[in-house]
């Protein structure tokens, strides 16, 4: 398998190494090949020494590779003269459609848990924000702002009936896999659909798919009310699927419940190729320090393996995910995992050298057959 690697600015660099020194642990564990690296430049650093945000190919090298791993991208000291930052990222999701945005919120043990009520210790919940449309279609491949005069800007804000049907197409695919793993499956609709014609629309879509899935169970929820409910009961939800600024905003929001940005994976999937990359942001004033927690990044890799079993047909790859995800939520259990970013004792190197540890020394659960 091919990966189009794209380390990015500060932060990035180490967490995208980091990620990738366990997945390939959990590969060679489970008796699979390495991937092959296409690394692309990309990001606010080499904007500023070329002027360009990403090589001329770059690309069209990511959208050849089976799936796109990305650190971080942006310095804030760095950006367009409209104040935006550097984003390659953004247009990579215009240009290949990445319109399904999957975002896990997991409390592990040991990690901070900001609510006090005991059953935030069972939060386990999937942000699904779309990632093309909504009101980020302004800021992605073609800037649609619209400068009115000196003292005015408008922003456009999205919603199409293919992407959005394809969306939660996909919602309700995610909801009925976590029911089948145990997980209660209830799909919530969040919009603010009592307000804007646009986010009627994104819930008149999500009825007219749900009637091809009557047996799961849905609920709907206006944004700002979600807000409040992810922090008075989160565990009440399973899976969310909201417009593209919604879920930037209640993702945050959601990673913070479960001890920090340094704990955000993401996966951005589309009809053909997927981005997976941390949540978070460069952090360049660590950069290089052995500060950053890398989890994020480790665990992103691990939703690029899943994402990678199904698209390549090869179900063990699956397998390489699980001992990921085991290693980290055994490494919490054991108090053995301690990032910087909660307090701990544990840099960059630390963290990932105890899940490289880990992974060595488990057995794959080989629930698949070897490909």
């Amino acid at each position: 398998m091919k990966i189009a690697l794209i380390k990015g600015d500060g932060i990035g660099v180490d967490v995208a190494e980091a990620a990738l020194a366990v997945l390939e642990a959990a590969l060679d564990k489970t008796g699979q090949p390495l991937p092959v690296y296409d690394e692309i430049q990309a990001g606010a650093g080499y904007f500023a020494e070329t002027g360009r945000d990403i090589e001329a190919d770059g690309e069209d090298r990511a959208g050849a590779a089976d799936a796109i791993f990305l650190g971080a991208i942006g310095l804030p000291s760095i950006r367009h003269a409209d104040g935006t930052e550097i984003s390659p990222h953004l247009r990579l999701r215009d240009r290949f459609g990445l319109y399904a945005g999957v975002r896990p919120v997991k409390a592990y043990p040991n990690a901070p848990q900001r609510l006090a009520d005991p059953r935030a210790a069972g939060i386990d919940l999937i942000i699904l924000r779309e990632s093309t449309e909504g009101l980020f279609y302004s800021a992605a491949a073609h800037k649609r702002s619209l400068v009115v005069s000196d003292n005015e800007v408008m922003d456009i804000l999205r919603i199409t009936r293919e992407t959005t049907i394809k969306l939660h197409e996909f919602a309700f695919s995610l909801a009925r896999k976590r029911r089948e793993r145990g997980l209660s499956g209830r799909l919530t609709c969040v919009d603010k659909a009592n307000v804007f014609t646009s986010m009627a629309f994104f819930r008149q879509l999500f009825d007219e798919v749900k009637q091809a899935h009557p047996d799961m169970p849905v609920g709907y929820n206006y944004v700002d009310a979600m807000a409040l409910d992810l922090v008075r009961k989160p565990w009440e939800f399973d899976v969310l699927v909201m417009e593209n600024m919604f879920g930037d905003i209640l993702s945050d929001l959601a990673g913070g419940l479960v001890g920090g940005m340094g704990m955000a994976a993401c996966g951005e999937i589309g009809d053909t190729t997927g981005l997976f990359q941390p949540a978070h942001g460069s952090a360049p004033d660590i950069m290089g320090q052995d500060k950053a927690n890398p989890l994020a990044a480790i665990l992103s890799g691990a939703l690029m393996l899943d994402y990678l079993a199904e698209k390549l047909d090869r179900p063990v790859l699956a397998d390489a995910a699980d001992l990921i995800n085991d290693a980290v939520m055994a490494g919490f259990e054991d108090n053995a995992l301690r990032p910087m970013e909660f307090g701990g004792d544990m840099g960059t190197r630390a963290v990932t050298n105890e899940l490289l540890a880990r992974v060595a020394s488990q057995e794959p659960a080989r629930k698949t057959l070897s490909a």
